[in-house]
């Protein structure tokens, strides 16, 4: 018994401090005019803290010719 413990005790730590990738995408939706269309990305591995980061670095707003653009992200 005073073998397996220390053993269990190493895994369960090595367990603990992985950390937890999943599959997620960004879903964004861009307003021009009034009008709204939603696209979504590929789908992408990370923490999700990183994908949280990811999107909202797609997040933005441009104005060309009169016409505003903007594009807000969020994680999904």
């Amino acid at each position: 018994m005073k073998k397996i413990a220390p053993i269990a005790l190493v895994a369960l730590m090595a367990v603990a401090f992985t950390s937890c990738k999943k599959d997620y995408k960004c879903k964004c939706t861009t307003t021009s005019n009034g009008v709204s269309a939603t696209s979504y990305s590929d789908s992408f591995k990370e923490t999700k803290k990183k994908a949280k980061d990811k999107c909202n670095a797609l997040d933005g707003e441009t104005t060309t010719l009169g016409v505003t653009v903007k594009v807000d992200c969020e994680v999904e």
